[in-house]
């Protein structure tokens, strides 16, 4: 089952249409992906659009110099423009072109942490829209930004794909609260190439490494985007039947305490938890109560409107699938 993330773009992509995935691309994010996504939420967006306002300002005076302080207030009122906006079509048709840009500014500033950042969350979310060979390396590139910006901020971050589990642990245990950000992204991209190559089991074997990281990132600052990280150790957690090896409780206690910091208002969160835990472990009453309460709600939150209209658009979606799965 999908998670977070891909769900998001995914309804991106189609909400309000009826057409393929194949129509053009989407915040969040997540819309612009990230941007409206858990993943990409509030603050990497505004370094995603710091960054591209730079590039298209150092194209026009060649002075990077001169741009920091100009910039920053021009990338916060778009990208608060953008993650308030009611408009799903207009967003979503802009991500590749920020893709490309952040992609192709990369190579005269290969070391920019905010840059590399801000592409891996791009070109990871971007794989939910092409096949599945072009997912793979796509999720590469995303993973190979990630690793590359962890550990240009901070040497706990290097190498952690190869090290021995202890090893691995005893290096976690090392991160700082200014190491969250580069943390938690690599996490994502980390969790986006598990699910790239789902068809191999070396890859499957690095979810715990997966979860352990995030783990981290909660226990440094569960605050972060609202709870971001819970939300995802949620879905890591429900995508399997206790059966199987899955802990669904420990994945519903991710989702309330996600819902507890967000103070309930970032809707997306009771979409994933109703399609992910409710489902899995059969219980319609908590599905249908988590979907309605998505619909009835009012989705104009400062921060969150698309990401909370995309929200009911496939809260209606599940609800409307109910007495079937059930």
């Amino acid at each position: 089952m999908a998670l977070a993330h891909e769900q998001l773009l995914r309804m991106t992509a189609t909400a309000g249409l009826n057409e393929p995935q194949n129509s053009p691309v989407a915040r969040h994010v997540k819309a612009v992906t990230i941007v409206i996504c858990l993943a990409i939420p509030r603050e990497p967006l505004n370094k995603i659009l710091q960054s591209l306002l730079l590039a298209s300002t150092l194209s026009l005076c060649g002075c990077a110099s001169l741009i920091s302080g100009v910039t920053s207030g021009m990338a916060a009122d778009l990208a608060d423009t953008i993650i308030n906006s009611d408009d799903v079509d207009t967003v979503r048709e802009g991500v590749p072109a920020y893709l490309l840009l952040v992609d192709s500014f990369l190579r005269s500033s290969p070391d920019n942490v905010d840059l590399l950042l801000a592409a891996s969350t791009l070109n990871g979310a971007f794989t939910v829209f092409v096949d599945e060979e072009r997912a793979k390396t796509l999720s590469e590139k995303s993973l190979g930004y990630a690793r590359h910006a962890g550990c240009l901020s901070t040497r706990t971050l290097c190498q952690l794909d190869v090290l021995a589990f202890d090893e691995f642990e005893a290096q976690l245990a090392q991160l700082r609260t200014d190491d969250v950000e580069a943390a938690y992204v690599l996490g994502v991209a980390w969790t986006g190439w598990i699910q790239a190559h789902s068809d191999d089991w070396v890859a499957i074997g690095q979810l715990g490494r997966v979860k352990s990281l995030l783990g981290r990132v909660v226990e440094l600052d569960e605050n972060w985007e609202s709870g971001a990280a819970h939300l995802y150790l949620g879905g890591l957690e429900t995508l399997l039947p206790a059966s199987l090896g899955g802990r669904p409780e420990q994945g519903r206690d991710h989702f309330e305490r996600s819902l507890e910091l967000s103070g309930g208002k970032y809707l997306m969160t009771r979409v994933i938890y109703a399609e992910q835990y409710a489902r899995l472990v059969f219980d319609k009453a908590l599905h249908d109560r988590l979907l309605m309460e998505v619909i009835e709600a009012d989705p104009v939150v400062e921060g969150m409107t698309l990401p909370n209209k995309l929200a009911q658009v496939r809260a209606r979606e599940l609800l409307g699938e109910s007495d079937d799965y059930f």
